[in-house]
């Protein structure tokens, strides 16, 4: 959810015509990130939630491209834009090892 604020804080920064190109593409893809983990934990199984972090995994990496772009473009705050760059890796780092931990028990449970 930081993750989602920040983007949108970033994205005040942004040239107004990017509004309905990057600014609303960063939007969806940042809000599509805690949204699937959301989704996601309320499903019967650990296969069903690791497939729903599986999304959210790809959502943060079109945020990524998305502010990739940004930089190429040289738009918007810098601060911000490097700020989230950082947050956006690690919150695949912890999705990543989440989805992992998830997959470990669930193939546990399926041995028992």
């Amino acid at each position: 959810m930081g993750l989602t604020d920040l983007a949108f804080e970033y994205c005040k920064t942004l040239p107004s015509t990017e509004r309905y190109n990057l600014i609303d593409q960063i939007n969806r893809c940042s809000c599509s990130i805690p949204s699937n983990i959301a989704e996601g934990s309320g499903k019967r199984t650990h296969l069903h939630f690791a497939e729903f972090l599986s999304t959210s995994i790809s959502s943060s990496y079109e945020l990524q491209t998305q502010l990739l772009i940004c930089q190429r473009r040289k738009y918007g705050s810098n601060e911000l834009l490097n700020d989230c760059l950082s947050l956006t890796e690690e919150v695949q780092r912890m999705i990543f090892s989440f989805r992992e931990y998830i997959l470990s028990d669930a193939s546990v449970r399926l041995d028992s």
